[in-house]
């Protein structure tokens, strides 16, 4: 069973509908015994840094992400979920991150003839090793839609990476924890692959 984090921050239902599609058993919910039982968890997320931790504190779910990655359960952080891992981002200065990874979460610079927030597709540069990537081809694109991006404090937890006016820290894993920018769940065949290999891990 994969728990999906419900804390009201919108674009869970297309993660479901993905996860679904996989043939996979998907539970939405903020109940701390259910999402600690799953054999999966998954933190999606569209909407403002500061506004989705005060949701994840409000609802003591901040701790029960903590748990999740002590006890080793394979964990997923998409978009917004990426980005609240990491110690604080610009968007919301002063409001504290999960810190479950290290690393800055930075407005993307602007730049003539680009516009932000970032949409569309872009082109993954692989690192070779990434569990979420297995068999999906260099280069392959995938849907973003972000103003923010990171800059991971350890370089070799990025496992791809994506040019956008600057160099774009675009998934990262570490142990059990695993997190993309952009949106495997609307990044067509190539987003479901990844889905996939982060289901069957």
């Amino acid at each position: 069973m994969i728990a999906v984090i419900d804390y009201d921050a919108g674009n869970i239902k297309s993660v479901e509908k993905a996860l679904l599609l996989l043939g996979q058993e998907v539970v939405i919910t903020k109940d701390r015994d259910t999402i600690l039982k799953a054999d999966k968890v998954i933190l999606p997320g569209v909407g403002a840094f500061g506004d989705a931790m005060a949701n994840l504190r409000e609802r003591g779910l901040d701790k029960v992400i903590h748990e999740v990655v002590a006890r080793e359960i394979p964990f997923l952080g998409i978009c917004l979920g990426l980005q609240l891992l990491f110690e604080q981002s610009d968007e919301s200065p002063g409001v504290k991150g999960l810190g479950v990874l290290k690393g800055e979460i930075l407005r993307i610079p602007d730049q003539e003839g680009l516009k932000i927030p970032h949409m569309g597709w872009n082109s993954l540069e692989l690192s070779g090793d990434g569990r979420l990537f297995r068999g999906v081809p260099e280069q392959s694109y995938v849907y973003f839609v972000h103003s923010y991006y990171l800059k991971a404090e350890d370089e070799n937890i990025v496992k791809a990476s994506t040019e956008y006016s600057t160099h774009i820290h675009a998934s990262v894993e570490s142990g059990n924890v695993f997190a993309c920018q952009f949106h495997p769940e609307k990044s067509s065949d190539v987003g479901l692959k990844i889905l996939k290999n982060f289901v069957e891990l």
